[in-house]
C-alpha cells in the first residue's frame, strides 16, 4: 500500500490523500479500536466535528478536531453516510463542516462507516446486552481459572485488552436497558444472577443510571474481584445515593467486613436499630448524615429547618451523642451505615 501511494503521489494529490485515509482506517481496524477512537480519529482527519450514532442506542458520539468530545449542541451535518451491517442500516456517521464539504470528506465517512460496522459486528450491537448467565457467572466466579475466564470473556464479545467493570444491580427496569444506558457505545453484557443483576461493561457512566435503580460498581481489575467490590458497593447504596463506586468508599468498605454479631453488639448500632421502628426518625437522621446540615437536610425532607433541628435534638438524646459536634455526627454516620449493612444482609 505505501509503495502504491508513493507511485501515485506524483499523479494525483487527491488520490494520494484518499489512499492515506484508507491506510489510517486499515490500521485502526487492525488495532481493534472502539467507536469513540474511530470518531476522534475521523475528526482529526477531517479537521471538523465528526459524529457517529447507532440506531439501537440513539446515543451520539461526537468529537472535535482537537481530540476532545464535542460539548456544543450538534450542528447540521455537512455530509453523512449510513452504517450498514448485513445489508441493514444500523446507524449513521457524519461530519459537521462549516461551508462546503472538503475533497476527502466522502472518503473519510465511507471508511468510518465500514470501520464502525466492523466494531459492531465484532462486539455485537450495544442494544443486544443480554448474555448467557452461565458465561457471566464463569467470568465473575472466584473459582474460574484464568483460561476459562478469558474464553468466557471472548465468547461474550470482550477483547482481551479491554478493561471490564462488574456492576451489581437491583432494578425494576430490564437489565438490557440499564446496560445500554450506562455503556452506550462500547461492549456491555448483562444477565440476572440470584437476587440481583450483573452488568459487565468496559466503561460505566455513573450519571446515566435510571431513577429507582440501585447499583454498586466494581473496579476494572480482575472480574472476580470486581464482582466482590460491586456487591459490597451495592450494600452501601441509599435512597440519597443509589449508585456507589467501590473505589469511592475508601476505608468505609472495611465496615462490610465487621462480623454481624460484633456489629449488633455495638451500642451505637443497637440505638440505630431501635430508631428504625420509626421511619420518620430514620429518614431525618439519614438526611442529616448525608448532608451534615440542618438546612440541607430540611430541603431533602421538605420540612422547615427548625422542625428538623428539633427532631435532631431528640434523636441525639436517644442515641446518646451530640449530633451538632463532628465526633457525634461521625458516630451517627458510621452506626447508621453499619446498621444498614446488617439490614441488607438480613
Amino acid at each position: 500500500m505505501e509503495a502504491l501511494v508513493a507511485r501515485l503521489s506524483h499523479l494525483d494529490s487527491h488520490v494520494e490523500g484518499a489512499l492515506r485515509v484508507v491506510m489510517v482506517y486499515d490500521t485502526l481496524m487492525r488495532r481493534r479500536v472502539d467507536l469513540p477512537v474511530l470518531a476522534r480519529t475521523s475528526a482529526g482527519l477531517a479537521e471538523c466535528v465528526a459524529g457517529l450514532r447507532l440506531h439501537g442506542t440513539g446515543h451520539a458520539i461526537r468529537f472535535a478536531p482537537d481530540g476532545r468530545e464535542a460539548s456544543d449542541l450538534p450542528g447540521a451535518a455537512s455530509t453523512s453516510v449510513p452504517i450498514t451491517l448485513d445489508e441493514e442500516e444500523i446507524g449513521t456517521v457524519w461530519l459537521e463542516r462549516p461551508g462546503v464539504p472538503g475533497p476527502l470528506d466522502d472518503v473519510v465517512l465511507d471508511r468510518l462507516a465500514i470501520a464502525a460496522a466492523a466494531v459492531v459486528e465484532r462486539y455485537g450491537p450495544a442494544h443486544t446486552t443480554m448474555a448467557d448467565p452461565a458465561l457471566v457467572e464463569l467470568v465473575i466466579s472466584a473459582d474460574t481459572d484464568d483460561a476459562a475466564r478469558s474464553r468466557a470473556l471472548r465468547l461474550l464479545g470482550f477483547a482481551a485488552d479491554l478493561p471490564v467493570h462488574v456492576v451489581a444491580v437491583r432494578s425494576p427496569l430490564p437489565l438490557d436497558r440499564v446496560g445500554g444506558l450506562i455503556c452506550p457505545a462500547r461492549p456491555v453484557k448483562a444477565a440476572p444472577l440470584a437476587d440481583m443483576g450483573v452488568v459487565l461493561a468496559t466503561t460505566v457512566d455513573q450519571s446515566r443510571f435510571p431513577a429507582d435503580v440501585r447499583a454498586g460498581i466494581g473496579g476494572a481489575g480482575s472480574p472476580d474481584r470486581s464482582w466482590r467490590e460491586a456487591r459490597t458497593a451495592l450494600r452501601f447504596t441509599t435512597s440519597h445515593q443509589p449508585v456507589v463506586r467501590h473505589g469511592d468508599l475508601g476505608a468505609l468498605a472495611l465496615l462490610a467486613q465487621i462480623p454481624d454479631d460484633d456489629a449488633r453488639a455495638n451500642p451505637d448500632v443497637a440505638a440505630i436499630a431501635l430508631l428504625a421502628a420509626n421511619p420518620d426518625d430514620l429518614e431525618t437522621l439519614d438526611a442529616y448524615c448525608a448532608t451534615g446540615s440542618h438546612r440541607k437536610a430540611a430541603e431533602l425532607l421538605h420540612l422547615h429547618h427548625s422542625s428538623v433541628a428539633r427532631r435532631l435534638d431528640q434523636l441525639g438524646k436517644a442515641l446518646g451523642v451530640e449530633l451538632a459536634e463532628p465526633i457525634g455526627l461521625t458516630r451517627a454516620r458510621i452506626a447508621l451505615t453499619t446498621w444498614r449493612l446488617l439490614d441488607d444482609r438480613g
